[in-house]
């Protein structure tokens, strides 16, 4: 029976949650997730989990902050002066903007705050110091990729 190993590329069906129940994210109506094992396109703790399961084999499991997107640091909580703010920009709470770093670097922020002096932005990862419960299938395992790869989606194909 082949099973998960390093090298080889993995088609999972799976199903994100919340500790409150609230699903993040899903394969359900989509074509399944597929890494390649040992590449970091996935956060670590889910690679782990898939580490040495079979085709067709489930399991349900849930990953610490440290082994998906950290814990939450207010070291990345900044505030802004609307002066700073591109021209005719009508900021709103939730609004997930794009700033540049000095290196020319874009790093998405989420604006949590807005005031009329200006605006308060969080670095963090939506996700992050959140506990996270996984229930996964292998649906296909491969010595070559089986998709195109179609960019990523909120939860699982974050580089780490």
């Amino acid at each position: 029976m082949e099973r998960v190993e390093n090298g080889l590329f993995v088609s999972v069906a799976y199903k994100g949650t919340l500790q409150n129940g609230q699903v993040f994210d899903s394969s359900e109506g989509r074509q399944p997730l597929e890494i390649q094992m040992g590449q970091g396109q996935v956060i670590k703790g889910f690679e782990g989990a898939l580490e040495g399961m079979a085709l067709s084999e489930k399991k349900t499991f849930t990953l610490d902050p440290e082994d998906a997107y950290g814990s939450r640091d207010e070291a990345y909580v900044h505030s802004f002066d609307r002066s700073e703010l591109p021209e005719g920009m009508q900021p709103k709470i939730g609004l997930t903007v794009g700033l540049t770093t000095p290196q020319g670097q874009q790093i998405p922020a989420r604006i949590t705050a807005v005031e009329d002096r200006g605006i308060t932005v969080d670095l963090n990862h939506p996700l992050a110091g959140e506990s996270l419960t996984f229930e996964i299938e292998v649906v296909g395992i491969s010595k070559t990729a089986t998709q195109q790869n179609h960019g990523c989606d909120n939860c699982s194909c974050d580089q780490k």
